[in-house]
């Protein structure tokens, strides 16, 4: 509750909690072969979980991933195949490994062992019969889907609650699973569940959801279009450093009792450190390197970080290409044949024209004040001619416009 990561709450867990010893689940859809920042709170949350003396349970569903959870969405999710939900979940079972201590007793289970088997008639008899379409509809996932007269909800999606509910009662009968966690969308599901275990074996279970982390007011994922990968091919390293480096002032203690397993005093010290010294940074500094780490491993959080330090310095030049693409991906950029740079070479003056300001003679003026870097290096010569001596990894040439207006010229 400290860590602000309750949302809704069925009553009496709390107590089951303090007991200690509680079996519970989490579960991710393998719509793609990667989980993202939105599924690492709960991950982070099953790990936390563990630490405290319970069992956690993450759930990849190869079976509804082959439906789709129409929660939080607008419109239909395009079906995948099953080769593809197969490449999925491989993808994403190494990813829940990092979180879940499998030695400790935790373990990662695919809904499709018990999906994939059962029958329709079985199902429709020992599933279907405990719901209500009245009780269906009135879930937000649902209710949502059917205001929009165009796009409406088919069956299949309609269906997907009846789905999740049917896995809790399996963990329940197969691994005495009584907490279903996850964000505060799935709490439809989530209690679709409770109320099936309820129903079919006379026997009270429970549900806890986490508010929505937001970014920019929307929801954070994939359906969003902000999502930040935990897969190093999707999301680099230094950009997952970076999205949580950037994180505001007045939002990084909520990000550093959520996403980190730093305790209150250690939360609540850098609290105090961007009251007084917010300039500094350093929660956010703490926050993407515990993020960054408990993704990549601590090698790799120290490579980010020195290449995090090296960016603004005239050391850019040493670092290689992939690097500097990885760092730089983002940033504005421009290509130029590489015969520019043969002879005298290409003018800085028309190298920062355009790119960084709108005319030859802004260039000369940032220039000749001393706003002007190539490689990070201070240029005040207004007559200065870029060369092939200036490239970077091969084929770069850093400029910046004050102290954090960059864009990288590609010779091809």
């Amino acid at each position: 509750m400290w860590r602000g990561l309750v949302h809704s709450v069925t009553p009496d867990l709390e107590k089951e909690l303090d007991a200690g010893g509680l079996t519970l689940y989490y579960g991710c859809d393998p719509s793609a072969d990667s989980l993202h920042t939105a599924h690492l709170l709960g991950l982070i949350s099953m790990g936390r979980l563990q630490r405290a003396g319970h069992r956690p349970i993450a759930l990849v569903g190869g079976g509804t991933g082959l439906v789709g959870d129409p929660s939080g969405r607008a419109s239909e999710r395009p079906l995948l195949t099953v080769e593809e939900v197969k490449a999925n979940v491989v993808g994403i079972r190494d990813q829940v490994e990092r979180f879940v201590d499998l030695k400790a007793g935790g373990e990662v289970v695919d809904n499709l062992d018990w999906l994939g088997s059962v029958g329709l008639m079985e199902f429709l008899r020992d599933v279907g019969k405990h719901f209500t379409v009245n009780s269906m509809i009135s879930k937000d996932s649902v209710r949502s889907r059917l205001e929009e007269r165009e796009q409406g909800i088919s069956f299949t999606e309609f269906s997907y609650q009846l789905l999740q509910a049917y896995d809790y009662l399996q963990l329940h009968d197969r691994l005495d699973c009584r907490l279903q966690i996850g964000g505060s969308d799935q709490w439809g599901n989530i209690t679709a569940g409770v109320d099936l275990i309820r129903r079919a074996r006379t026997e009270q279970v429970h549900a806890l959801v986490w508010p929505l982390i937001t970014v920019g007011g929307e929801k954070m994922g994939k359906t969003a279009g902000n999502a930040v990968w935990l897969d190093a091919k999707r999301t680099s390293p230094y950009h997952l450093y970076q999205f949580f480096f950037r994180i505001e002032d007045a939002d990084v203690g909520n990000y550093l009792r959520a996403y980190t397993y730093l305790s209150r005093e250690e939360v609540e010290e850098l609290d105090a450190a961007t009251e007084a010294r917010p300039e500094k940074r350093e929660a956010q500094r703490t926050l993407a390197a515990e993020v960054t780490t408990m993704v990549h491993g601590q090698a790799e959080t120290s490579r980010v970080q020195r290449v995090s330090e090296l960016l603004f310095t005239e050391e850019v030049a040493s670092l290689d290409e992939q690097t500097l693409l990885d760092v730089l991906g983002d940033a504005p950029s421009s290509t130029r044949p590489r015969a520019a740079l043969d002879g005298e070479g290409l003018a800085l003056v028309d190298a920062f024209a355009g790119p960084l300001v709108h005319s030859k003679s802004a260039a000369r003026t940032t220039i000749s004040q001393g706003g002007a870097y190539v490689n990070n290096r201070r240029e005040e010569n207004v007559d200065r001619n870029l060369t092939t001596t200036d490239l970077i990894a091969g084929g770069y040439i850093l400029l910046r416009r004050g102290k954090r207006e960059q864009h990288l010229l590609r010779f091809a």
